[in-house]
């Protein structure tokens, strides 16, 4: 399998992060949530090591996200077989995990305090359900379908009060989901409905990439952003234009294009638009003809009606 492609709303993480200004008032916060994605996607990526050791009959089909009766949801992985489909979620936590199957609730203990969280097979269970609707509004026939959470770190110890063999059948180190993926799937027999993949096939063209607006989630502005082109070799935020080139102030790399993924980046804030007067502004230019000279050669097209430059 190709590597698995960082979230979008990952990526926007990672950019509010670097220029986000540090007294803005929910910055802690927006970091814990950018660390809290960034772990996910690690173990995920920890995960698909060990999913691509299934037969080459499965097909893994990864960041599904459908909708179904005026609702979104998402799956990290949807596995199809002849005989049944698997949902596969990530979860990535250190220390101590532990399934109280008695007060159905989940802790985690990282040797400092304990925590509560929601309960990941409640999510799990969901996706399933959501992924039968979207089915039958489909008029597919009931089609068997299993869903595991998949413990990404091996380090992780999980324990159960109550019921083991309740949380044993569906929850398990990453390296142990493949064997109960073709456990379960050695039990069925073929499906009609799975024989000729046409689902896979509606899955992928109907599955779009999970978005979010980080900016309105934290009553983020542009004002509260730091402006400038960062160097794609420090990552320092603050190039200088000479000669046609970008110059980094602080490791002295040069670079004809760094100022593309600033505008890129203005642009994944939700930005559909870009005029000159913002530009150099974003870009910390002050030579309006120089500016228009950059956006000609990018991707957005000009609308004269309106004097901006669009996606």
């Amino acid at each position: 399998m190709k590597v698995r492609p960082k979230p979008l709303v990952l990526k926007k993480y990672e950019i509010l992060i670097s220029r986000l200004k540090r007294n803005f008032p929910r910055f802690n916060e927006v970091t814990r949530e950018y660390q809290k994605r960034k772990r996910g996607y690690e173990g995920e990526i920890q995960v698909d090591y060990h999913l691509a050791f299934l037969p080459q009959q499965f097909l893994i089909l990864r960041d599904i996200c459908l909708h179904v009766s005026h609702r979104t949801f998402q799956m990290g992985n949807l596995i199809f077989s002849q005989n049944a489909l698997f949902i596969v979620e990530v979860k990535n936590y250190q220390g101590t995990i532990i399934f109280d199957t008695i007060l159905d609730q989940f802790t985690r203990d990282d040797g400092q305090m304990e925590t509560g969280f929601n309960h990941p097979i409640s999510q799990t269970e969901l996706q399933r359900y959501n992924l039968q609707q979207w089915l039958q509004e489909r008029n597919f026939a009931t089609i068997p379908i299993y869903a595991f959470t998949a413990i990404s770190d091996p380090s992780t110890i999980i324990k159960v009060d109550g019921d083991k063999d309740k949380i044993a059948k569906v929850v398990a180190h990453g390296s142990s989901i493949p064997r109960k993926i073709m456990h379960f799937n050695k039990q069925l027999s073929a499906h009609d409905s799975l024989g000729d993949r046409k689902i896979g096939t509606m899955v992928q063209k109907e599955s779009k990439e999970y978005d979010m607006d980080i900016m309105k989630r934290y009553d983020v502005k542009m004002s509260d952003l730091l402006p400038g082109v960062k160097c794609p070799a420090c990552k320092f935020l603050g190039m200088e234009r000479i000669y046609n080139k970008w110059q980094c102030r602080k490791c002295h790399h040069c670079s004809s294009n760094a100022h593309k993924q600033a505008i890129d980046d203005y642009m994944l804030f939700g930005n559909n638009w870009i005029t000159n007067s913002i530009c150099r502004w974003w870009l910390q230019i002050n030579s309006k003809n120089t500016v228009t000279r950059l956006l000609k050669k990018s991707s957005l097209r000009y609308n004269a009606k309106r004097r901006r430059w669009e996606k």
